[in-house]
Formats: C-alpha cells, sequence, structure tokens
C-alpha cells in the first residue's frame, strides 16, 4: 500500500510538471497556429505543408521546455542549492545541525562581517554580531591578519590565539575560504540569471584549553616540587645514614630522628597533596560550577572541624551569618577548601590574637549580588609589600616560619583558583600588629533564600 501510495505521488508530480510545462508553452504554440492559418487563408501555404510545418514547430518548443525546464515562463535555476548554501544553511535542518556542534563555528562574508555563528560562537562573539567585523568581536591580531589574507586569496589554514580575560583561554582557528556563485546573504531568495564568484571564510575554533594548562602544569609541578621536595629528602637520607652508622645503637638518637623524620615526611604528603589539588583545580579553573551551596553551611563545617586544632593553640573561632542569606552557586568542595585554607592560615599565623572570626554576609559587585566570606584573625599582621604576592604558588613571607608551622605555600594560590573558577574576588588587608583580614565574593545563585541562624 505504501509503495502504491508512493507510485501514485511520483506520477501525479510527473504529471503536474508536464501540465506545467505545456501550459507555459500554449501561448506560442496557438500564436504558431494562428500564423500558419492565416497564412493557409491567403493561399501562401498548402493546408499540409502549413499543418505540417505547424506539428514539427510545435514538438520543438515542448521538447525544449521539458529538457531546459524553461517552459511556460518559469525558469528553474540550475544549481540552487550551491548558488546560496550559507542561507540554506542558516535555516531548518542545516541550522540545527550547526547550533549542535561543541565547537565554535563562524561565517565571515568577503568584507570580514559576521554572516553566521552557531550556537557555541556565542559565547565568543555575543548573541548581536551579525553584521559586525571580525574584529570587533574576536580581538585576536594573529587571526584578523589570517582571515584578511584569506580575504585577498589565500589558503586554509590553522591559527593559535588566545583569550587573556575573564579566565585565560587557548584556541586553535581552522581558517578556510569559501568560494561560491552568490553572495551569500542569510535568508536572501535564490535568484536565476548571471552570476559572479564571491568569497567567505569559514572558522572553526577548538578550545585547547585543557590541554594547555595540562602542558604547564606538568612543567610547574617539575620546577615547584623538585625545589620543595628537595630539603625533606635530604633531612630524610641523612637521618638514615646517621641511623644507620653512630647512631645505630642509641635509642635517645634514635626517637629522636625518628621524630623528625616522620615530621618530615609528613611535610612531603602535605605537600604533593596541595600540589594534586592545586592541578585539579587548574585543569577545571574555565568550567562553571553549576551547583547552589549553601556557603553558612560550609563554612560552619569547616569551623566544626578546626575547633580541636583551635582549642589545642588557646584560639576561639566564631562563625556569623545574618539570617535570609542567599545561597551561591558553586561546588561545595571547593569552597569547603576555601574556608578551610583561610581558617588554617588564621590558626597557624595568627593564633597570638587568639580569635579568628569568620563571617558572611550579603553583599554586590557591579550590580551583581554576591556574599562575602571574611576571615580575620587579630594576630601580627602582614607588611603591605607582600600583600600582592600572597596567591603566588610557594610565596611566602617568613619560609623559614612557614615551614616549621608545617605550610606548603600553596594555600593562598589554590583559594585564588578556586575563586576564578566562581567568578569572584579575593581581596587580603592587612597591617603590622593589626592582624589580617582574607575577604573572598561569591555571585548568590538565582535561588529563593533560606535561613541562618548567626552564631
Amino acid at each position: 500500500m505504501a509503495a502504491s501510495d508512493s507510485d501514485a505521488k511520483m506520477i501525479g508530480e510527473r504529471a503536474r510538471g508536464l501540465a506545467g510545462r505545456w501550459s507555459g508553452a500554449r501561448t506560442f504554440t496557438l500564436a504558431a497556429a494562428a500564423v500558419f492559418s492565416l497564412l493557409y487563408a491567403t493561399g501562401s501555404l498548402r493546408f499540409w505543408p502549413a499543418f505540417f510545418a505547424f506539428v514539427v514547430l510545435a514538438c520543438v518548443v515542448f521538447l525544449r521546455g521539458l529538457l531546459t525546464g524553461e517552459a511556460g515562463g518559469t525558469k528553474l535555476a540550475p544549481s540552487a542549492v550551491p548558488q546560496n548554501a550559507v542561507a540554506a544553511l542558516s535555516t531548518g535542518a542545516g541550522r540545527v545541525i550547526l547550533n549542535e556542534l561543541p565547537d565554535p563555528l563562524i561565517v565571515l562574508d568577503g568584507g570580514g562581517r559576521v554572516l553566521f555563528g552557531n550556537r557555541a560562537a556565542e559565547a565568543l562573539i555575543g548573541p548581536s554580531a551579525l553584521g559586525k567585523h571580525v574584529a570587533a568581536v574576536l580581538r585576536s591580531a594573529p587571526l584578523i591578519t589570517a582571515v584578511d589574507e584569506i580575504l585577498k586569496g589565500g589558503e586554509a589554514r590553522a591559527v593559535e590565539w588566545s583569550l587573556p580575560v575573564p579566565i585565560e583561554r587557548h584556541y586553535n582557528a581552522f581558517i578556510t575560504p569559501i568560494d561560491t556563485d552568490a553572495t551569500p546573504v542569510i535568508g536572501a531568495p535564490v535568484v536565476a540569471g548571471p552570476r559572479r564568484r564571491t568569497r567567505s571564510v569559514l572558522l572553526l575554533l577548538r578550545d585547547v584549553t585543557e590541554q594547555r594548562r595540562v602542558e604547564s602544569m606538568r612543567v610547574d609541578f617539575i620546577a615547584f616540587a623538585s625545589h620543595e621536595l628537595k630539603t625533606p629528602l635530604a633531612s630524610l637520607s641523612g637521618f638514615i645514614d646517621t641511623l644507620r652508622g653512630h647512631a645505630k645503637n642509641d635509642p635517645a638518637a634514635q626517637e629522636r630522628f625518628l621524630e623528625i623524620m616522620a615530621e618530615q615526611a609528613g611535610r612531603m604528603r602535605r605537600l604533593i597533596e596541595d600540589l594534586l589539588s592545586l592541578s585539579r583545580i587548574e585543569l577545571r579553573e574555565h568550567v562553571r560550577p553549576d551547583s547552589v551551596v549553601d556557603f553558612f553551611g560550609v563554612a560552619s563545617d569547616i569551623a566544626d572541624g578546626l575547633t580541636p586544632l583551635a582549642e589545642q593553640n588557646g584560639v576561639e573561632i566564631t562563625v556569623s551569618a545574618p539570617a535570609n542569606l542567599p545561597r551561591v552557586r558553586g561546588d561545595r568542595e571547593e569552597l569547603g577548601q576555601v574556608v578551610q585554607n583561610l581558617a588554617d592560615n588564621a590558626l597557624r599565623y595568627g593564633r597570638a590574637g587568639k580569635r579568628v572570626e569568620i563571617t558572611l554576609a550579603p553583599d554586590s559587585r557591579a550590580g551583581r549580588p554576591m556574599v562575602r566570606l571574611s576571615v580575620r584573625d587579630h594576630g601580627p599582621g602582614i607588611s603591605r609589600e607582600h600583600l600582592p604576592r600572597l596567591t603566588e604558588r610557594f610565596y611566602r613571607v617568613d619560609a623559614a616560619a612557614s615551614r616549621a608551622k608545617g605550610g606548603t605555600g600553596l594555600g593562598l594560590a589554590i583559594v585564588k583558583h578556586i575563586v576564578n573558577r566562581h567568578q569572584g574576588t579575593l581581596t587580603i588587608d592587612s597591617e603590622l600588629g593589626q592582624g589580617a583580614t582574607f575577604s573572598v565574593l561569591i555571585p548568590v545563585a538565582e535561588e529563593p533564600r533560606i535561613s541562618a541562624a548567626g552564631s
């Protein structure tokens, strides 16, 4: 039954096509018949020669229309799809396919203006980029130079380029010319007639940020780890040699040396854990978290876990927040690392103040609602010349004192990268003798507010 319907449909379409062609040739045929009739009536032609000539002429006209598709005044545009391929892809199934591509794809006209950008490209060029020059939406000198050269007749090429802000990202751009028979204006109708060759440009962008970060981290890890692990490894090696030598039968020396060895091994363990944590965070720094987190609950849990250490050092930890504190958008585990590292630093270096205050409050930045986390200690404080460099890897105000207190020099670097991933900010305020305050702003989630009892 299905086959019969299909055959019937095909026959109907062919019949309609033939009818259309005959309808188009009808005017010419009738005019020819009138001419031959007039010639016959005036005696200029006999009947049979006139009839025969008319039939031949009518057949020629009909067959020409059948073969060329020009009968009936309906001229079919040959190669209609290639003539306006970009316009065809901008609607219907073609547009859906391009929008589903995971990589940004952009089409430029012969003047370097944006004709089309799929959904993935909107994050780079914005939703209103159509008609703008590529230099106005993608600020990359190597990329613009390559586009200009291709528009002047150059060949396809690949270009590497980077976006330094707000978070550094790296791209490989594949740029290739598209030669068409008509100017590919999106939405323009297909018009028959003489056509001219034009050159457009297709840009396919591939995000290689993760690969670049892996390469950079591999180099950094070797450099930093070899430097930081050298001292504890040398200590362990020296104590092992001592225990094998003159302290072999000295129980008191063995106990003292083993205690130092355990301390150095613990330092190496903490260093490796922080390096691995920092590597994982940097790998995902360009990916925005999408969970909704109760920041007050995170801070309270971390403070409860630090209470035994605080009591051991005679330090009081307090956590406070107003009622109806909004939730934030982020990763609960990483936000816990932020609170943990800031509070741990306050306990290590500000214990002389005997008090660490953790406060959360609503705030804003450039009109955007935020939640501010502040961790303040009342210790000796930090000189202002050190503040800009505190978030650098392994930077220490007093390296010897930091190592003696178990610091790895990576805590604030971890905080900085987590805050960057959450599209927040980290500020440090301190003066000698006045303690230090570390403040973090995290964007509010678009969710109803929750109650948080201050303590």
